[in-house]
């Protein structure tokens, strides 16, 4: 497992706290994605990713390989 650093998340984001935001959404799709592969686990063979699904999402985020973006807020406008 690699470690991802805060400093290789923050050139993607505007700060931390969006960083972690991003990272939490992408963790909810991968454990949806899980719980889907478990119900079908009885009728074929699947295969699961035994790594946590945060690890995996924040892995995800500084490879870029999470698409987002920003909307405009009130404070900015």
């Amino acid at each position: 497992m690699t470690k991802v650093s805060f400093e290789d998340v923050d050139k993607l984001t505007q700060n931390r706290y969006e960083a972690v935001l991003i990272a939490a959404q992408r963790a909810r799709q991968i454990n949806s994605m899980r719980l889907a592969q478990l119900e079908r686990m009885a009728e074929e063979d699947v295969t699961i990713d035994g790594r946590k699904v945060t690890s995996i999402a924040m892995n995800d985020l500084s490879e870029g390989n999470v698409k987002f973006r920003r909307t405009a807020t009130s404070e900015e406008e």
